[in-house]
């Protein structure tokens, strides 16, 4: 009778070279970078973050408009970061960095995703989800070790003189998640405009359109498929768990400039091309 059954490979996990192995949230990288992630996601908590600002979150709990809340967080970041009086946090307005903050980091990504903020962000991924970068101005950890250093140097850059960068983007994300879960269940499906499929770590080739690939810490996708056309001859499809969203350009109206942009962390997705020209 045990040859009657058949068994069902188990979707692909993270390889080692794709992950560290250790972050600073409440499920390790191994875990939330599979693909078995992407089809069963649960919450990703960063540790100490609610907590720490509870009370944000209560206030929150009691305004029903979503733009009311959106002004409170930003209003909250302003305050407890300092981010207007950064003498008052040990800051020095001489060194002009006092723009440096959560707000320069998303502007910065949504235009350019290889610029010095992207760094920061690709590298503030590592540090809590454990997911490596992949990609920065070329390929990382593929041997060249020089590009690998520009990395580490641009992401340094970006964060000298700033006040609690790291922990602005944690309670970014929390709020994100916050928002996200009043409207999301689980999953967005979402575009990117790609060259060819193979421009990806690919784990598992399904057929000539559909794939395995590991995704870079951060990726920059889009609801729009038109949109996401714009930047390649083919259009990739992926259904994004709720918890994999950092931000999207609508977050915080008024704030930011994306054209209905959304960032995603990365790991191993399940991916499709909708359109193939090759």
């Amino acid at each position: 009778m045990a040859d009657d059954i058949v068994s069902t490979p188990a979707p692909p996990s993270l390889p080692s070279w794709a992950r560290l192995p250790i972050n600073r949230c409440n499920l390790p990288p191994v875990v939330l970078g599979s693909l078995r992630f992407q089809e069963e996601p649960e919450d990703i908590v960063l540790d100490g973050v609610f907590p720490f600002h509870a009370e944000l979150f209560m206030m929150l709990d009691g305004l029903a408009d979503p733009l009311a809340r959106a002004e409170r967080f930003i209003d909250y970041m302003t305050v407890h970061f300092c981010l207007e009086t950064p003498e008052d946090a040990g800051g020095e307005r001489k060194r002009h960095r006092t723009k440096a903050d959560y707000l320069r980091m998303l502007r910065g990504w949504f235009f350019d995703a290889d610029g010095r903020e992207a760094a920061v962000i690709k590298g503030w991924v590592e540090s809590r989800f454990g997911l490596l970068t992949r990609f920065h101005k070329g390929r990382l950890h593929a041997g060249d070790e020089g590009a690998d250093m520009r990395f580490v140097q641009e992401r340094a850059r970006g964060v000298y003189a700033t006040h609690a960068l790291d922990a602005q983007l944690d309670l970014l994300y929390a709020y994100a998640q916050y928002e996200l879960a009043k409207s999301i269940t689980t999953h967005l499906t979402l575009y990117r405009g790609v060259n060819a499929i193979d421009d990806f770590d690919i784990l598992d080739r399904v057929s000539a359109r559909e794939a395995t690939v590991v995704l870079n810490a951060m990726n920059s996708f889009t609801a729009d498929p038109d949109r996401a056309g714009e930047f390649g001859d083919n259009i990739l499809e992926a259904r994004i768990p709720r918890q994999k969203v950092f931000c999207c350009s609508d977050l915080l109206p008024g704030k930011l400039k994306g054209e209905n942009e959304v960032m995603v962390i990365g790991g191993a997705y399940r991916v499709a091309l909708r359109y193939w020209t090759c």
